[in-house]
């Protein structure tokens, strides 16, 4: 099962009002380990970059002047995710940026059935608690010191792994292992069964007289054994 973990950084909160993405970063998955294959893209919003979306992610205008336009890049983007199920953390902003993106360059929106929240599977797993990248992080035990501000490929990698641990963590091996014992047994039991050797009689087990009457004389040297009361 292949998905993609992706993460974007952007001028602010709402494409309809004019925001952009100015960053994206993808992480690929395969029955939901990392293979180590990544995609990771700048891009130039052609508008200024607001004091506050700049102190989120440490991204000016001036340093994204030089950067692709998201028209330029987005077929490579597309050859990327393929038609992967897409893992975001509060899934409807991110997919909300990628796909008004995608149809301002004239290109087919990705269909929301593709969409896993990591937001929503938090929720369920743990009601009431604080469901932040940050706080999910320190939950599980993820290093994430090196965050000093948002990146899109960074963060990508970190929900990675709180995915991992919200899907069962280590203990996926755990059941992959038990799985193969028990697969194991079963054949073995099998190939038991189906065995062609020629069937031998049971050997007696009754003790003998001479048995029967060293057993006697070894219960007679016992002071009130404790099953003969």
């Amino acid at each position: 099962m292949r998905e993609i973990v992706f993460d974007t950084e952007t001028t602010g909160l709402d494409p309809k009002t004019g925001d952009r993405m100015v960053e994206i970063g993808c992480v690929e998955l395969i029955d939901r380990m990392p293979t180590g294959r990544t995609y990771h893209a700048y891009f130039n919003p052609d508008r200024d970059m607001p004091a506050g979306a700049e102190a989120v992610h440490g991204l000016s205008a001036a340093f994204l002047s030089d950067k692709p336009r998201f028209v330029e890049k987005a077929h490579e983007l597309l050859d990327f995710i393929e038609d992967s199920r897409l893992v975001a953390h509060n899934a409807s902003f991110d997919f909300g940026f990628l796909n008004f993106e995608l149809e301002n360059c004239g290109m087919a929106a990705v269909c929301l059935t593709r969409m896993v929240d990591t937001v929503a599977i938090a929720r369920k797993r743990h009601p009431g608690a604080k469901l932040s990248l940050d706080a999910l992080c320190t939950r599980y035990g993820i290093d994430r010191s090196h965050r000093v501000k948002h990146g899109a490929l960074l963060d990508a990698e970190l929900l990675a792994q709180v995915y991992l641990e919200l899907n069962g963590g280590r203990q996926i091996g755990l059941e992959l292992a038990a799985e193969a014992v028990t697969a194991s047994r079963i054949t073995t039991t099998v190939q038991i069964v189906r065995s062609d050797r020629p069937r031998r009689e049971p050997r007696p087990h009754a003790p003998s007289a001479v048995e029967l009457a060293r057993h006697a004389e070894f219960l007679s040297r016992i002071e009130k054994p404790i099953w003969q009361t």
